[in-house]
């Protein structure tokens, strides 16, 4: 299998793929209450959490409503500095929340200071933050953030998007006084798409119990009644939940702190070769994603004909997002991405460019 550097969905290894072949079961069955409970005790260590951990049928984006619907009656700051960053913006709007944007232009990171000055200037429910921006590459200074709320606004909860990070970076929820954390299936967890993960904090729980109009699909106290008993409201993607048991014993056997390791290599490798080929990183350093590294496009090259030559090897990297498509590319280097793989495709991109 020749691997793929697009921020997701990633490559998914062989006996993963195969764990979502086995034959169905009851979702209220033993069986099935069983294997739910062993990932819920595992995705607490990935998530660095003695918290609940919620397993969701739906996307990331899914979350990102459910985070909006249960903690946020009326009032919710979203820190935007990306696509994603402003989807969950755009949740709270969509869903009558009053939202307002701390916008910082695309490419840099939300600072404390800034933080700082806006939750100084009004009192909101809610702070939204997108940890790793997949679009720009930027990996925003979470601990350093929430430490701010937790200064001049303690009872803001702070809800933090890491799904093109998490098990790729370390994020430690509790240690940081995280309120929701959230992730999907597809990224760093290098799973098929589907699922999404996420752990709210007792404060988080408690608020959500005050919020009118929660939804059905997405009510966390719905979620909790069921989880309580290692269950689901309504049928999960069994399927995907096969392939997380087995995913989940391979993430915790090559260690998470080997795993970050080999994540921020990864990382390193890319963007001191786009540095030394005259292509610099969007990102400033020390804001620098450790997942998925966004190029600024200083050569010209045509990034289709370069996918176009890298598929004849059976790789991909992804174009630039949004307003940054040609302007950039974007390679990402997580899940089941190694070293060697990096190596190999920094090769085939140095070909491409000798032949321009």
């Amino acid at each position: 299998m020749s691997p793929m550097f697009v921020p997701g969905p990633v490559d998914v290894a062989p006996e993963v793929l195969a764990a979502q072949a086995k034959p169905m079961i009851p979702h209220r069955s033993k069986d099935f209450e069983e294997m739910f409970r062993r990932n819920e005790e595992r995705l607490r260590t990935v998530f660095y959490t003695q918290n609940r951990v919620y397993q969701a049928t739906a996307s990331g984006s899914g979350l990102q409503e459910a985070g909006i619907r249960n903690f946020v009656q009326e009032s919710v700051l979203s820190c935007v500095n990306g696509a994603f960053a402003k989807r969950w913006y755009e949740a709270a709007v969509t869903n009558g929340k009053q939202a307002d944007q701390l916008e910082v232009p695309w490419g840099q990171a939300v600072l404390p200071d800034m933080l700082a000055d806006a939750l100084k200037k009004k009192h909101y429910e809610a702070v939204t933050i997108v940890h790793n921006e997949t679009s720009t590459g930027v990996q925003n200074p979470v601990k350093e953030l929430a430490a701010v709320v937790h200064e001049v606004s303690p009872d803001t909860l702070i809800m933090v998007d890491a799904v093109s990070s998490l098990s790729g970076a370390k994020i430690e929820m509790d240690a940081w006084g995280l309120d929701f954390l959230l992730t999907s299936s597809q990224k760093c967890l290098a799973l098929p798409p589907g699922m999404s993960f996420g752990s709210p904090s007792e404060r988080a729980m408690k608020k959500a119990e005050t919020v009118a109009n929660r939804g059905w699909y997405f009510d966390l106290l719905r979620m909790e009644k069921h989880r309580v008993k290692d269950s689901t409201p309504m049928t999960p993607a069994m399927a995907l939940v096969y392939a997380l048991d087995v995913q989940l014993d391979r993430i915790l056997a090559e260690g998470l702190e080997n795993r970050f390791a080999r994540h921020s290599a990864m990382a390193k490798r890319t963007q001191d070769w786009a540095i030394a080929h005259d292509m610099q990183p969007l990102a400033s350093e020390g804001y620098r994603s450790q997942t998925v590294s966004t190029i600024q496009n200083g050569r010209n090259m045509d990034i289709a004909a370069l996918n176009k030559f890298l598929m004849e090897h059976g790789m991909r990297i992804a174009n630039g997002y949004g307003d940054l498509k040609n302007k950039t590319f974007r390679i990402a280097h997580m899940g089941e991405i190694q070293m060697k793989d990096v190596d190999t495709l920094l090769a085939l991109m140095e070909e491409f460019l000798k032949a321009m």
